[in-house]
């Protein structure tokens, strides 16, 4: 008891003196644990403030379909390559954090309205010309039309006693250098038929689930993209770690540490000996599996090309009288067709999902509250956060993998009964017609 005693009494000062630096400064801890938070509302306050001039507001165009459209699902990828071409980050931290500048989204959006597909872009006005040029240089015939916001059209009070709502975000199963189900990979299993026949349009299923939806029932799906660079994500080097997992995997031996090494002298009298490099006549390239190898090669193939960051999102929507339920697999059975079991797929995100769990209070209030909150979101194009943006709520995406998700149907692919088309093809004027001066 005197030693313990003793011991209080020695310490006792050191604790009194920690006591008082904690009264005197405790005020200089909160602000580096809400750093994250205090950044991330401070940057999205300013780039809301630099968006709401007039050149950068959100208009809606939408894109009118040939009934003779063949373009193939490439030309879609050359137009995402030309949009990429938008990339325009900040120059500096003060243009970033004080000026408020951004890379401008765009949102690529399919949208089913009374049992009618609509292909929509949401894009800043600012970057109309560039997204029309970019879609009329492969798609000579389409027409781009401007039209009013199609998610003003409905209440904004939703759910409410007329109309009730389901929705998700999706997140991928895997690390986003991880690509997805491509359109290449989209073949019938039919080696007798024509070659421009085998390929499957990854678009006609769900134009047939719109074509089966009535009066009153409304499907959005959402893909919001931003051009991006090895700046802002260095995804060529996420990449090439992946890789050399995979190709390196026979990893070291752990080494002996020196209190191991001392016991080891101590009971036996023998050193350890350092750990042997295993040798090997064959490169490590050679011992991958075929699966292996398809893994490397499609990673690399994903980094090579173009990537935008962004998020995707589904809505079903419809009057209390026609909701229903199951119209929640509408939009998953759509992504799940880009699943490959050795590299990536897209699955509803639980945490955002109109659907509450564990715990069981106030279940109904909240979600009133998340339904009403992801509308809200898909209105303002906005990624899911609380407080801020979720680990997994934003990826990347390659511009193979958006034009796979987003692309123009010719009609081998979708029926004229499932599209609304229109009637007569867009074309120049011939070089003989006569101009006024």
């Amino acid at each position: 008891m005197l030693e313990t005693a003793l011991i209080i009494e020695k310490v006792a000062p050191y604790f009194l003196i920690l006591k008082a630096l904690i009264i005197q400064f405790w005020w200089i801890v909160p602000p580096f644990l809400l750093y994250p938070q205090l950044k991330f509302y401070f940057t999205l306050y300013m780039a809301a403030m630099w968006s709401s001039d007039k050149s950068r507001e959100i208009i809606t165009l939408e894109i009118k379909i040939p009934r003779s459209l063949t373009r193939p699902i490439k030309a879609m990828e050359n137009v995402m390559n030309s949009i990429w071409g938008s990339y325009d980050p900040p120059k500096d931290w003060r243009a970033s954090y004080f000026e408020g500048k951004s890379i401008l989204p765009v949102s690529f959006e399919i949208v089913g309205i009374d049992g009618v597909p609509h292909f929509y872009i949401r894009v800043p006005k600012s970057n109309r010309k560039l997204i029309e040029s970019a879609i009329y240089s492969q798609y000579h015939e389409i027409e781009i039309i401007e039209v009013p916001d199609y998610t003003k059209q409905v209440p904004m009070d939703i759910p409410n006693g007329e109309w009730d709502l389901w929705g998700t975000d999706f997140e991928l199963v895997k690390p986003d250098i991880y690509p997805i189900k491509t359109y290449e990979q989209f073949f019938e299993e039919k080696p007798d038929t024509p070659s421009e026949e085998k390929r499957i349009d990854p678009l006609s299923s769900l134009f047939e689930t719109i074509a089966k939806t009535s009066e009153g029932e409304q499907m959005w799906i959402q893909m919001t993209m931003w051009p991006i660079s090895t700046k802002e994500n260095d995804y060529v080097s996420r990449g090439k770690e992946e890789v050399n997992k995979l190709v390196y995997r026979n990893k070291k031996e752990k080494s002996v540490s020196l209190i191991e090494d001392f016991f080891n002298l101590l009971f036996t009298g023998k050193m350890s000996e350092p750990p042997k490099e295993e040798e090997s006549i064959l490169p490590p390239e050679m011992k991958l599996t075929p699966g292996e190898r398809e893994i490397v090669s499609a990673i690399e193939k994903k980094t090579s090309k173009p990537c935008f960051q962004g998020f995707i999102r589904y809505i079903y929507l419809a009057k209390r009288d026609v909701f229903f339920k199951g119209a929640k697999g509408f939009g998953t059975s759509f992504f799940s067709q880009f699943t490959t079991q050795n590299l990536n797929n897209l699955k509803p995100w639980g945490e955002v999902t109109t659907k509450i769990q564990s715990p069981d209070i106030f279940t109904a209030r909240r979600l009133y509250l998340r339904k009403r909150d992801i509308l809200e979101k898909y209105r303002n194009m906005a990624p899911s956060f609380d407080p801020y943006p979720k680990e997994g709520s934003i990826y990347t995406f390659n511009v193979e993998e958006l034009a796979t998700m987003y692309h123009f149907p010719g009609i081998d692919a979708v029926p004229t009964s499932a599209l609304e088309r229109i009637e007569m093809k867009r074309v120049a004027p011939p070089p003989t017609l006569p101009i006024e001066n």
